[in-house]
């Protein structure tokens, strides 16, 4: 099995919509660890890794986001992955 890791920002109308939530939801669904967290910019920030097939399905949600977002781009960049990451959470 391939894991990738990615480190991604998401820019739109994002923040104050349940993003964080939606996107924390979908990553333990799909058995991801990492965070995701809201930067003072309005972007929302995602680390996620896991099984590559599984981070192309979760990067494909972060492009439509949750139905009161409005995602106007995605930013993805493959990282090393983080071995010491446990779960998926919302950081502050």
């Amino acid at each position: 099995m391939t894991i990738r890791a990615i480190n991604g920002f998401v820019h739109g109308r994002v923040q104050g919509v349940g993003f964080r939530y939606a996107t924390r939801a979908e990553a333990r669904l799909l058995g991801l660890t990492g965070w995701v967290s809201n930067r003072p910019d309005g972007s929302v920030q995602v680390w996620a890794q896991g099984p590559a097939d599984l981070v192309g399905q979760f990067v494909a949600f972060l492009q439509a986001g949750p139905r009161q977002a409005r995602v106007a781009s995605v930013t993805i960049d493959d990282v090393p992955p983080d071995d010491t990451l446990k779960g998926f959470e919302v950081r502050f």
